[in-house]
């Protein structure tokens, strides 16, 4: 199906966003705050069924996500913060308002959230499943973490899949809106993959199953994404 049609099938009314124009951006970080777009959905809202259904899609991207990028821009208008790239913004989040900690990291969050999803099958590449083995001993046992660390972590929040400083890849999960990039978290490093774990990521179709969410969450993986993101770091 032609872009413009899928656009118009899934009565997307907002202005395309070039800089979200690719699956993988590896600029993300860096554009300027204050230059922040609302991204243009890659697939139909059903399109990742049943992993995640299409009413539940609908609501977390046209309500939930838009509203972290409505709010995030009101709250760093003109201020030194619009002036700042995304990651050098979280670098030093501990220095804004809860407004920008909350709702920057809702944006960016669901940015990335977003590009590592797809309803085609990809697979990692040798790079990172090298990473990985290294890292976490073998694939099973990284996904094992990643999942215990989504399943597990308690109220609203993220799990995420990071490279740190010195290479190695590890296993974290983040309160509310707080991700990696952050001076406020406990392990610091660039994100490679992430899961909402905030309950209106699933609850239309999963109620209080979250183990289920996480669990179909891995059908949906974008590893082309996240292979990028890690070619990138």
């Amino acid at each position: 199906m032609k872009r413009r049609n899928f656009i118009a099938l899934v009565g997307t009314s907002l202005a395309a966003a070039p800089v979200w124009a690719n699956v993988y951006n590896s600029r993300t970080p860096l554009q300027k705050a204050g230059d922040s777009v609302f991204p243009e959905l890659l697939f139909a809202y059903n399109a990742l069924e049943p992993a995640i259904d299409a009413k539940t899609m609908e609501i977390h991207y046209t309500k939930h996500h838009k509203a972290y990028y409505t709010n995030f821009m009101a709250a760093i208008k003109d201020t030194p913060a619009a002036e700042l790239d995304l990651k050098s913004l979280f670098e030093g989040i501990s220095k804004q308002s809860m407004a920008v900690r909350n709702n920057g990291g809702g944006y960016y969050n669901h940015l990335l959230f977003w590009e590592n999803l797809t309803p085609t099958q990809t697979n990692p590449s040798a790079a990172l499943n090298t990473a990985i083995e290294k890292s976490f001993g073998s694939m099973d046992q990284f996904k094992l973490e990643f999942a215990t660390a989504a399943k597990k972590h308690f109220g609203s929040g993220w799990a995420w899949l990071s490279a740190g400083s010195d290479g190695q890849l590890f296993v974290s999960d983040t309160l509310n809106q707080d991700n990696p990039l952050m001076d406020v978290v406990e392990k610091k490093g660039t994100p490679l993959l992430c899961i909402d774990v905030w309950e209106h990521a699933y609850y239309l179709n999963y109620q209080n199953r979250r183990a289920e969410y996480v669990d179909n969450f891995w059908n949906v993986v974008n590893w082309d994404t996240v292979n990028k993101r890690y070619e990138n770091r």
